[in-house]
């Protein structure tokens, strides 16, 4: 009796374990998506400290989505050749000193310097988290934990808007960086107490370093030129120069993967058509989203006036209108299939972003800019399901986590792309208070692109019903 009574209790120790590590790693993601968003609010006050222009503010954002992404699957890979538990830790690490970087920046090169440090201890700890998540859990209660570990995006985006607008306005925007620090140290100090050590690997472990540098390099080199193009125009040599070297990038990139004996993205992978359409639909949403948030951040303080906790409050309902979307389309996809859901998704953002075409420089943000901003934001929700759920549904059960790798890569590449588009159109209302056509032009195009993702989604997305599928990743 004893004895069964102490076998009882130790797997009542083992679930309480399993259970607090999965808090623990969902703090570790929280911070992760938290920095995407954080800085938004925060923008204009560097650039203000720092004496920073349109271009490099545009690099604070994306920096850090730019390596998080193009290193993302790099990362799982290293996670599986060398240990989840230690990929974990050495990302955490390289994240937190970075961030401390960061918060003492003086200049802007040392700042987007540090973002980029924090992309790569990103890139590091998210797949080795969601590693130690799925062989932690089995059956039903696998689905629990990833259900949470996906709730973890919506909470993510509404909390870095609204930390952004509090640290901003009291202690000032350093802070959006030094509260990483001791959420950093407690992780450190009890995952490994809590997360299993890693199990002994046999054999040579081949990773494929060139193909994930090379990726990273051709999507770097597009930015630049977008964002160049603002001040240069398009036709500028230092517009087309990176521009024509990012597509030759993206041509090498090709090349290395059907070389290479273990392919960060396998070619037969990348081709099939539900790992094409989730790629497609997570890079627009994200793209979106971050160029919406980018671009009304600054037009709140930088046109309007408004201090950064103002904008933080402004920004929080449309945060949660992007987790209502998300939730109720987890509901919908079940009922009527992914199609339907991508095209009413895009729909409604064009909708939103055409609205927010129509602001002045003086209305009421109430009725001029809110109610855009929140349709929009309620649209792009369910793209993000859509992507996730379908691609997964629709692979084989072997592919399913290189296939949630590379979507969730192409979230991470969209927030960059996005904000560099964005950036370049509103770019002539970015350098004045007064002129918002750059604003407006920049909604417009926000607006285009969407209807034009509606349509081709109406085409591209798998039709019929998915099987039932928790997300992955963010």
């Amino acid at each position: 009796m004893s004895h069964g009574h102490g076998g009882h209790a130790q797997v009542q120790t083992q679930d309480s374990r399993r259970w607090t590590a999965l808090l623990l790693l969902c703090l570790a993601q929280l911070m992760l998506i938290v920095d995407i968003t954080v800085v938004q609010v925060a923008l204009p006050s560097i650039g203000d400290d720092l004496r920073l222009g349109r271009e490099a503010l545009t690099w604070v954002v994306t920096a850090y989505t730019l390596v998080f992404g193009g290193l993302m699957v790099l990362g799982g890979r290293l996670a599986d050749a060398f240990g989840a538990r230690r990929m974990l830790l050495v990302g955490l690490a390289l994240f937190t000193v970075a961030s401390l970087v960061c918060g003492l920046a003086s200049s802007g090169a040392m700042l987007i310097a540090g973002r980029a440090a924090q992309g790569v201890g990103a890139a590091l700890m998210s797949p080795s988290a969601l590693s130690v998540i799925t062989t932690s859990f089995g059956g039903a209660e696998r689905n629990r934990a990833l259900g949470v570990w996906a709730a973890i995006g919506g909470t993510g985006a509404a909390v870095g808007v609204l930390v952004s607008g509090l640290l901003t306005a009291g202690p000032g925007w350093e802070w959006v960086f030094f509260v990483n620090v001791p959420i950093g140290i407690v992780v450190a100090v009890a995952a490994p107490v809590l997360v299993r050590a890693d199990q002994p690997r046999t054999g040579r472990q081949r990773v494929d370093l060139p193909g994930a540098l090379v990726v990273t390099l051709a999507t770097g080199l597009l930015i630049y030129g977008l964002v160049t193009a603002g001040d240069g125009g398009w036709g500028a040599a230092g517009v087309l120069v990176p521009m024509i070297a990012a597509a030759v990038g993206y041509g090498v990139f090709v090349l290395v993967e059907s070389r290479v004996a273990a392919p960060l993205m396998r070619p037969e992978t990348m081709a099939r058509r539900p790992v094409v359409s989730g790629t497609f639909l997570m890079l627009l949403a994200t793209g979106l989203l971050l160029g919406l948030f980018f671009l009304t951040s600054l037009y709140f303080q930088h046109v309007r006036g408004f201090s950064a906790l103002r904008t933080g409050l402004l920004f929080l309902p449309v945060a949660i209108a992007i987790t209502i979307g998300a939730q109720l389309a987890a509901h919908l996809i079940s009922k009527v299939g992914g199609r339907p859901v991508a095209v009413a998704s895009f729909l409604l953002t064009a909708a939103g972003a055409v609205l927010l075409s129509r602001m002045s420089a003086d209305g009421n943000v109430y009725t001029e800019v809110l109610p855009g901003f929140l349709l929009a934001a309620f649209g792009i929700g369910p793209a993000f399901v859509t992507a996730t759920t379908t691609t997964l549904a629709n692979v084989p059960h072997d592919e399913a986590g290189v296939a949630s790798g590379v979507v969730n890569t192409f979230h991470e590449l969209g927030g960059s792309i996005g904000v560099a588009v964005v950036s370049t159109v509103a770019a002539a209302s970015i350098a004045s208070t007064s002129d918002i056509g750059g604003f407006t032009d920049a909604y417009l195009v926000c607006g285009i692109a969407a209807a034009v993702a509606a349509l081709i989604a109406a085409v591209l997305v798998p039709a019929g019903k998915p099987k039932a599928v928790t997300g992955h990743g963010h």
